[in-house]
């Protein structure tokens, strides 16, 4: 059987298809082979935000919860700006560099006040 040329386009991905799922199939049987098989009550509870989460639905809180998640998407999501810079400055745009420095500089001014705040800390 030929391959037709449309198919030797697309077996490159088709290659990296299978190779992933046996790489993940792999995983997931090393996983269940290997792994202890010790469950107690604690390994097999619902974590839910480091309380409990058959107590009263309208139980007090600490607030750091909310902090520390919003910090993580603040933090997390500048990431997700970067990409985007990076193929600016590989073709030579130094306006995309330097505004760029301006953004990161706001944010670690914004990272230092919170951390002098005591934000960061866990009492």
């Amino acid at each position: 059987m030929e391959l037709s040329g449309l198919w030797l386009e697309y077996l490159p991905v088709l290659i990296l298809l299978a190779l992933a799922a046996a790489i993940g199939a792999g995983f997931m049987a090393a996983a269940w082979v290997l792994a202890p098989k010790d469950p107690n009550k604690e390994k097999i509870s619902a974590y839910e935000c480091g309380f409990n989460a058959f107590d009263d639905a309208r139980m007090k809180f600490d607030v750091r919860f909310y902090l520390v998640s919003i910090l993580f998407i603040i933090f997390d999501l500048e990431v997700a700006f970067l990409f985007p810079w990076i193929f600016e400055v590989n073709e030579g745009n130094i306006f995309a560099f330097w505004s760029m420095m301006v953004f990161l500089g706001v944010l670690t001014i914004g990272f230092v006040y919170e951390w002098r705040k005591g934000a960061l800390e866990w009492e």
